[in-house]
């Protein structure tokens, strides 16, 4: 079982910049996966950027330049940090595991951009 916690989102405006961070329980090499997705209202949930390996990052064309997916193993702890932040980025992002087949969620962080 993983246990993901979530901290960092919040109101911020159009051009501004916020950095989400998610602690994992225990050692995050285990995992196949980890990063980040995000829902808005509406929509379905979308992968934002994730570590597919240790050093090997996927990010979503929408944020390729702006956003930033981040690592501390000490900590067993991944960051995102979003620059240039949108209005169109507004949602609810989600830390994700994926580890022996399964995925695992953290509970949601709300960010909204105002423009």
């Amino acid at each position: 079982q993983v246990q993901l916690v979530e901290s960092g989102g919040g109101l911020v405006q159009a051009g501004g910049s916020l950095r989400l961070s998610c602690t994992a329980s225990g050692n995050i090499f285990r995992f196949n996966t980890m990063g980040w997705y995000r829902q808005a209202p509406g929509k379905q949930r979308e992968l934002v950027a994730t570590f597919i390996s240790r050093f090997i990052t996927n990010y979503a064309d929408s944020v390729k330049g702006r956003f930033a997916i981040s690592r501390d193993n000490a900590k067993n702890t991944v960051y995102l940090q979003m620059n240039s932040l949108k209005p169109e980025d507004t949602a609810v992002y989600y830390c994700h595991v994926l580890w022996d087949g399964v995925d695992y969620w953290g509970q949601g962080t709300q960010v909204t951009v105002s423009s």
